[in-house]
């Protein structure tokens, strides 16, 4: 058996290479499986991943799963592989048929539901309370000298979150978590999910159809993948039905909201703001709107970072391998397509 892990730099402040290495090594040897290792300095292009990958290999771990990556020149030069983790929660288009036609499973790794929703809630109090701008100002003003300026004034529109609505687009982990979130602020729960969540945990989320949730939502959040069902569900159509003053949040993926449409909903006053860690072109292209969109806050696609979140990724990963060994696989994801 071989199962090649490739892996890059970290891009975390307080993760270094070593600890990355390290934590699959550990975790893989708690699960019993031998690894073969493969770093790369930057993300590689598809032809680069073709040659990171030994031509023997049975498993593949660590993978992000990008459009072009997976196709039939792939798998042809990799025949004896079966089984594939990717390394994230989201996932990109592939050609799932082909997969399953020569009998490769696909995984992804849900190791970021605490984090991801914690950043989403990140960008919405920072948009509701601008706690930044208040404290540049504390820190900006000589408080001594003779000035008109009050102390205890808000310089800027504070929203308070009680009692609003908040709709979760994507009921899977991180939307869950999200709408956890939520309730704790006292906000009222609307959920939407391709298909209905019935277990108890989601009992308190009024699940609705999409069209309803963008009409009654003060705040949006979007926990889906992104595909082709789902490329643009945030389009000009879209923001026509919600509330005027709605806030955005995405910390998915850009391509699910139309940019050009978010802009002007943004200049317009539509949306009152907008918090995204992601972006449809990342870094973004010369000349995209949001850039210069005041309101609109904009991170880069690092919601996903801290150091326990990363290291539990490694580990998860190595888990879910363990248990497709075991005859039990789980978090299968080309199975749905």
């Amino acid at each position: 058996m071989k199962v090649v892990v490739l892996y890059g730099n970290s891009t975390s402040q307080d993760l270094s290479l070593f600890e990355i290495e390290n934590e699959w090594q550990r975790a893989a040897a708690l699960a019993d499986i031998p690894l073969v290792m493969r770093h790369y300095e930057t993300f590689p292009t598809p032809e680069e991943f073709n040659s990171l990958v030994d031509k023997d290999a049975d498993a593949l771990l660590g993978v992000w799963i990008t459009d072009r990556f997976l196709n039939k020149k792939f798998y042809d030069s990799h025949p004896d592989l079966t089984y594939i983790a990717g390394l994230a929660h989201g996932f990109q288009q592939i050609d799932w048929k082909q997969s399953r036609d020569r009998g490769i499973t696909i995984t992804n790794t849900p190791y970021g539901e605490y984090t991801i929703a914690e950043y989403a809630f990140s960008l919405l109090l920072e948009i509701c309370k601008k706690t930044e701008t208040s404290c540049r100002y504390v820190k900006n003003t000589d408080w001594n000298a003779a000035n008109d300026k009050p102390y205890t004034f808000a310089i800027t529109r504070q929203i308070e979150l009680y009692k609003k609505t908040l709709g979760v687009v994507g009921l899977g982990k991180i939307g869950l978590h999200s709408a956890e979130i939520g309730r704790a602020f006292g906000m009222h729960v609307l959920g939407y999910n391709r298909h209905r969540k019935d277990d108890s945990e989601y009992s308190f989320i009024e699940q609705v159809p999409l069209d309803e949730l963008f009409m009654k939502s003060d705040v949006i959040t979007l926990h889906v993948s992104l595909n082709t069902e789902t490329e643009h569900m945030i389009d000009r159509a879209a923001f026509e039905k919600m509330k005027d003053g709605v806030i955005i949040i995405n910390t998915a993926r850009g391509a699910l909201i139309d940019e050009n449409a978010l802009c002007d909903a943004l200049k317009s006053g539509k949306v009152y703001a907008a918090g995204l860690d992601v972006l449809t072109n990342e870094p973004p292209e010369s000349g995209n709107p949001l850039i210069a969109c005041s309101n609109a806050l904009i991170t880069p696609h690092i919601a996903w970072l801290p150091k326990t979140c990363r290291l539990r990724q490694i580990s998860m990963a190595v888990e879910t391998y363990r248990s497709y060994l075991d005859g039990k696989p789980v978090n299968v994801i080309n199975g749905k397509f």
